[in-house]
């Protein structure tokens, strides 16, 4: 196949243009390989990683900040179950994946940001803090039960 068709084929028939890309990896042949949609399609998978990773840890203290600041404990059971799918979600994302750990770090203070301004429109007559009242350290944010300290 040229290299002309093969980014036809990326374009026209993407499953396919995978399976002849996985054929040539496998092969070895990286003269026939479609280098420019091969890297752009494995830099995509970093990067939709970490927008997950981001949405898991928005979601994560927009419940933690609900459970330990909202007083409405009808919820609280609710909120505990959402914090610890969460939880176990961004732990699977962090086991594939273990250098995303210094990325939560990293998006942090962005990420209570966002969780912060989606808490405070939902609940304005609630006082949450400016800032974080979570430590910077993942594991604790992965287990801690912070509203019972």
């Amino acid at each position: 196949m040229s290299k002309t068709s093969v980014k036809n084929l990326y374009e026209q028939d993407f499953y396919l243009w995978v399976e002849d890309t996985v054929s040539k990896l496998k092969a070895r042949d990286n003269e026939n390989l479609d280098w420019d949609n091969l890297i752009e399609e494995v830099e995509s998978l970093g990067k939709s990683q970490r927008k997950t990773v981001r949405s898991f840890l928005v979601r994560l203290l927009e419940h933690l900040l609900k459970r330990c600041y909202v007083p409405m404990s009808d919820c609280y059971r609710g909120w505990e179950i959402e914090i610890r799918n969460f939880r176990q979600r961004l732990q699977i994302e962090l086991e594939d994946s273990p250098s995303l750990k210094s990325f939560v770090l990293e998006i942090l203070a962005k990420s209570y940001e966002m969780a912060l301004e989606n808490v405070r429109d939902g609940y304005p007559d609630i006082y949450f803090s400016d800032v974080c009242p979570f430590p910077s350290d993942v594991d604790a944010l992965l287990s801690k039960k912070f509203w019972e300290e």
